[in-house]
């Protein structure tokens, strides 16, 4: 083999493995791409449900304001209510005080009206005084 020979037999094993190295590259360009896309795919999709989340969180944020108002309204009234139980309790103890005297007071009078006799008996007892004198 001569020089000449030598180099077309060289130039051939370099074009088919150019060729070869071709079609590997292009099959990987090809995987390459494919494997891309779907992560391109799946950073889009996290990226939504990122966005979504973060929409509900904004939400839920704002329902915790509006409910941390409500719970600080509902402490306020509580502790009114407190101090109107305290007064209505001091009423009751009142109330149970004059209650008590006025059941005393019923009592005597029950004993009063017990004590009296009646306008007609009266009438009547007198008439019989008058007879008998």
């Amino acid at each position: 083999m001569n020089d000449v020979e030598m180099q077309k037999y060289i130039k051939k094993v370099r074009d088919e493995a150019n060729e070869d190295m071709e079609r590997y590259l292009g099959v990987l360009n090809e995987a390459t791409t494919e494997h891309m896309k779907a992560i391109r795919e799946s950073f889009i999709d996290t990226n939504r449900k990122l966005d979504s989340h973060s929409e509900m969180i904004a939400e839920m944020k704002e329902d915790i304001t509006v409910i941390k108002e409500d719970i600080s309204v509902l402490k306020d009234d509580v502790s009114e209510l407190k101090k109107d139980m305290v007064t209505v309790k001091k009423d009751i103890v009142e109330m149970k005080g004059d209650i008590s005297e006025f059941k005393k007071d019923m009592k005597e009078v029950k004993g009063d009206l017990k004590k009296k006799v009646d306008y007609t008996e009266f009438v009547t007892l007198r008439q019989k005084v008058s007879e008998t004198k």
